[in-house]
């Protein structure tokens, strides 16, 4: 709960305050960055992320958990994209998450270069959907 916590507290710092897809580029890729850092300092993780999808109870609240984190992403989306169908910047947030968790646990899976290049190619491809790079 503790790390839950911290990480909702990062997430909502760091995204608050952005009102253009500069400013959304630039907070998405520290996020990123701090992320795989807390990874790749805490190797537990890995540990832990494979004893909650052994748990299904585990596995809702993680779910919940990486909804809450898309929700931060998606205030920042409704804010760029005023006329956007709202369902559609969930949709879009809430991927872009999940696939942002799945690229961590892989690239801390495989050797540090593998993994450093599989987090810059989740970067490129999630900044192409957000801001169209």
């Amino acid at each position: 709960e503790r790390y839950t916590a911290e990480s909702q507290d990062c997430i909502a710092a760091s995204l608050a305050e952005v009102s253009d897809a500069e400013g959304l580029r630039r907070a998405f890729s520290e996020l990123v960055d701090i992320y795989y850092g807390r990874f790749l300092a805490e190797p537990v993780m890995r540990d832990i992320w494979s004893g909650t999808q052994a748990d299904k109870a585990l596995r809702e609240l993680e779910l919940a958990d990486s909804r809450a984190n898309a929700e931060f992403l998606t205030a920042v989306l409704k804010r760029l994209r005023p006329t956007a169908d709202p369902a559609t910047l969930e949709t879009t947030a809430f991927l872009i998450w999940q696939m942002g968790e799945a690229t961590m646990r892989l690239a801390i899976s495989v050797g540090r270069q593998e993994g450093d290049r599989l987090v810059a190619a989740y970067k490129r491809m999630a900044l192409r959907e957000l801001v169209g790079e």
